[in-house]
């Protein structure tokens, strides 16, 4: 499981070191791929082929279906961490999420996030009241 927010930077040639603690899950390869807000996913090998599995029930015949896996799927990019710990994130990933130099990378379950740094700020500073006033159950089950 990912969990927790941390700082590292892109390199001039597009990479970025993976935190410490996400290292051991993503050792043998991982999926980038486009994610909701303008940030980035990245899923372990694994994950990424259970994930894979779900969407293959995807009916061809739904448009919206169609649309969203167009856009999640052309943009994955299969990686291996190099022996520095670094993955390369293709210049289409960086150009979507508008990532520059200093980063923010979270951990969200199942899957890590990627942010440009401003963009992760003002996102959280739009979203944490909400948050903290969250009076209705929005994940079923979880409070």
């Amino acid at each position: 499981m990912f969990l927790g927010t941390h700082a590292p930077k892109l390199d001039d040639k597009g990479r970025v070191i993976l935190p410490a603690k996400f290292r051991a899950e993503l050792a043998s390869g991982l999926v980038l791929t486009r994610g909701q807000e303008n940030c980035l996913y990245v899923f372990s090998e694994s994950e990424f082929g259970e994930l894979n599995e779900r969407i293959r029930q995807a009916p061809v015949t739904s448009r919206a279906a169609r649309d969203f896996l167009r856009v999640f799927l052309s943009g994955a990019s299969d990686e291996t961490p190099d022996a520095q710990n670094r993955i390369t994130i293709p210049q289409v990933l960086r150009d979507y999420a508008g990532l520059r130099r200093d980063l923010t990378v979270i951990g969200a379950g199942n899957r890590i996030e990627i942010w440009d740094a401003n963009a992760w700020s003002t996102y959280l500073a739009e979203h944490e009241s909400a948050f903290a006033n969250t009076s209705e159950e929005v994940i079923p089950g979880l409070f």
